[in-house]
């Protein structure tokens, strides 16, 4: 048996002509289809900004938590019933006040 094929779907982009003549003098230097192209561009989007940095230390772990609480806010968390009565307001007035 052959490869599964990947389903493709055809998306319409609307772009300036002068940032389409940029993108496939770039795509052409890299070998690659304009198409090839913005989705390699997408996908290199996608993840770095899936990426985070790692604690390396528990003193790193510390010091975060240590900037969380120093943090402006309330001194302690609603209880959950305050929190459904919120949800249920903005629902009846169908917006949220956050």
């Amino acid at each position: 048996m052959g490869e599964a094929q990947t389903r493709m779907t055809r998306v319409q982009l609307l772009i300036p002509d002068e940032d389409r003549d940029r993108f496939v003098h770039q795509a052409k230097r890299e070998g690659m289809t304009l198409s090839a192209w913005l989705r390699a561009a997408a996908h290199q989007r996608l993840a770095a900004g899936q990426r985070s940095d790692p604690f390396e230390t528990p003193e790193d772990l510390e010091a975060f938590f240590q900037g969380c609480d120093a943090i402006e806010g309330p001194d302690a968390e609603p209880e959950w019933s305050e929190h459904l009565a919120v949800i249920d307001e903005s629902r009846r007035r169908g917006a949220s006040s956050t």
